[in-house]
């Protein structure tokens, strides 16, 4: 299946989830996320959900990660250049809503993308040997080779792996871990 119909078909499952099992995923996945090996870590990037694309809720994770005192890590996403800034999320931190929908900060402390060390990745699809499937941006590609080289790459979905491999470019990016509501898979 190409990218563009593996975007298709998952964006119409994720439409037929419920608020309440988009919840209750969203919270099963951060219950999963408690047995990886990754809260040695300081730096960590999550991204806000684009509730519209019933995506995961991460308010769950950044709760696991204030309660370990970790630094959560937000971006801000630059639609001409298609790359991403990386700030410290704080209590005063500002979020507002960009054109298309996604939860950014407004201001902040701005962080160099080097310092992050795990980074939990939006997906729509993803395949078991860890290559995903996006909106089709390069967004999180780009952002993923200023990052440190040694960064956990965790992606999240409410589904299980493509059997059949995608077609992975060059310039993408494998995950290293992805967590659903009943298992973690490890590439």
């Amino acid at each position: 299946m190409t990218k563009a119909n593996l975007r298709k078909s998952y964006k119409i499952q994720r439409a037929a989830l419920t608020k309440n099992h988009v919840e209750a995923y969203s919270v099963a996945i951060a219950n999963q996320l408690l047995q990886l090996a990754i809260w040695d870590k300081d730096y960590y990037h999550v991204f806000l959900p684009i509730t519209d694309q019933k995506e995961i809720n991460t308010e769950y994770i950044l709760h696991v990660l204030q309660g370990k005192d970790k630094h959560c890590i937000i971006s801000k996403s630059d639609f001409k250049s298609f790359k991403m800034t990386s700030f410290l999320l704080q209590d005063n931190t500002k979020i507002a809503l960009n054109s298309y929908g996604i939860p950014e900060p407004v201001d902040g402390i701005e962080l160099n993308n080097s310092k992050i060390e795990v980074v939990f990745i939006p997906l729509l699809a993803y395949d078991t040997t860890g290559n995903r499937v996006g909106y089709g941006k390069g967004f999180y590609d780009r952002f993923l080779t200023e990052c440190n080289l040694d960064v956990i790459k965790i992606g999240l979905s409410f589904f299980k792996p493509e059997t059949e491999l995608i077609d992975a470019l060059e310039t993408d990016i494998k995950l290293d871990y992805c967590v659903t509501p009943d298992e973690v898979f490890k590439f």
